[in-house]
């Protein structure tokens, strides 16, 4: 174990002060705000029944609330979910799937039924057969900067809040507000509708990580386990610091031994390994965002040079970081 840490050491990691949060719901926090939406795109579709949607992958977040009537969403592998009105599921990793509103209406390809543009990012979707009547919500959420964040990786495909597992009163409000602010065109509504949506999503990902749902495994119980968790957030919070075995062992308050082995237990890789996978995630981002250069991302990381991050990077990645595609422009 203190082997790999020495490797660590080798590429020139610069002494840094670090300051450690007091408690793991610091960090927790932090990841939360992490998620801060840019690029979003809100619908409005008023649907009678029969009706039915196939809406495709799309990377990044999805939500879809029901402010009247009620749906069906249905996706690959997984259980059908019956949303009633008032209800909020949650897609974290833009998965495809189908909306209807019952078990055996056809599904059709959102792009047939011709979504009108209403606004920056707004549209309005009508359609169905002329039965009972649904007023769904819906927004796709791109994030601000890169993301590599944990928590998010490890929600489930759906998170479904129904409406009486909403904790927080305002939440209702919140909801109520976006579905009158996605049909009008007022100055400033994508603004507003983004802060919306920014409430909405951090709600539902803390409702799930209160929940029995979460099951305390892999990051978040190690985040949340008192000693293991200061180190991780030392980690986080300073990537590019000169991390040791010795140094997470002291900020946990324990000693190396014990340390190594209940990192390990929590996380299934050890301190090293994953304070490595950390900072090549990390980096990733960055440069496939064209947040920052190889040599930005190198120096940020700590590395005395662009070779010894690159090299530290392919044993990690298994390419180059030259070979990290980014946007087409």
């Amino acid at each position: 174990m203190y082997a790999e840490f020495k490797s660590v050491d080798r590429i020139g990691l610069g002494a840094k002060s670090v300051c450690v949060p007091p408690c793991a719901s610091d960090l927790l926090s932090e990841v939360l705000q992490d998620l801060r939406l840019s690029n979003a795109i809100y619908g409005r579709s008023e649907l009678t029944a029969p009706w039915g949607i196939q809406v495709p992958f799309k990377e990044g977040v999805r939500f879809h609330f029901v402010a009247e009537g009620r749906c069906l969403m249905r996706s690959d592998g997984l259980k059908p979910v019956m949303m009633n009105k008032g209800d909020v599921v949650l897609l974290p990793h833009g998965s495809a799937h189908e909306i209807a509103n019952d078990s055996v209406s056809r599904a059709r390809p959102l792009a047939e039924l011709e979504p009108t543009l209403v606004g920056n990012g707004t549209y309005r979707l009508t359609a169905g057969g002329g039965g009972e009547r649904s007023l769904i919500v819906c927004c796709t959420i791109g994030f601000e900067g890169p993301t590599a964040n944990p928590l998010l990786e490890m929600l489930p495909p759906i998170i479904h809040v129904r409406r009486d597992e909403i904790r927080d009163s305002y939440i209702a409000t919140v909801l109520g507000l976006m579905a009158e602010e996605v049909q009008t065109q007022r100055i400033g509504g994508a603004t507003i509708m983004a802060r919306l949506a920014d409430i909405i999503l951090t709600h539902i990902v803390r409702t799930w990580v209160e929940s029995a749902e979460a099951q305390l495994t892999g990051w978040l119980a190690a985040i949340k386990d008192p000693q293991v968790g200061r180190a991780l957030a030392g980690i986080h919070r300073d990537p590019g610091a000169a991390w040791t075995l010795d140094s997470l062992a002291a900020i946990a308050g324990m000693s190396r031994s014990q340390f190594s082995r209940r990192f390990g237990k929590l996380l299934k890789v050890s301190p090293a390994r994953y304070l490595a996978q950390w900072r090549m995630r990390l980096a990733t981002a960055w440069i496939r965002n064209n947040f920052m250069t190889v040599a930005e991302a190198a120096a940020r990381l700590g590395y005395e040079s662009e070779a010894s991050f690159s090299r530290a990077f392919k044993r990690s990645m298994g390419i180059p970081p030259s070979f990290v595609k980014r946007p087409a422009a």
